[in-house]
């Protein structure tokens, strides 16, 4: 991961990949990618019982925990996620931090809900560069 001390960093999240804009929001820019383990495929619950929803899943704390590595040191977090309720990853995600990373729940500077599957990536970057120009102090 890129050295993101003290950076504005932009990170999508769903169910299955986040990706961390941590280099800048410039046309082109690369995320990195942090990729769920297989236990979080949403059609691995509909085959069991026992789990009720996503945040109380297996695997659910390891996704989080490798997000929060690769995150903990940036300055200001921008979240872009998608799904409302149950299904909203940025939610569970929020909430883990809420109660786990404190700290680092801090530095999140908004939450954006947005059709990540229908967008791609030079559009949700447009997205974030919007929000910064909007925001920015």
């Amino acid at each position: 991961m890129s050295d993101i001390s003290e950076k504005f960093i932009v990170l999508t999240i769903t169910g299955r990949e986040t990706r961390v804009w941590a280099t800048g929001m410039e046309r082109g820019a690369i995320p990195e990618k942090i990729f769920a383990p297989p236990a979080l495929n949403p059609h691995h619950f509909r085959d069991d019982p026992k789990h009720h929803g996503r945040g109380d899943g297996p695997g659910v704390p390891q996704y989080f925990e490798e997000i929060v590595a690769a995150i903990g040191d940036a300055l200001e977090v921008l979240l872009i996620g998608h799904g409302h309720g149950k299904a909203s990853s940025m939610l569970h995600f929020i909430q883990y931090l809420e109660r786990k990373h404190s700290l680092l729940a801090a530095k999140i500077v908004d939450a954006l809900d947005t059709n990540l599957i229908a967008m791609t990536e030079p559009e949700i970057l447009a997205m974030a560069r919007e929000w910064f120009d909007s925001h920015a102090k």
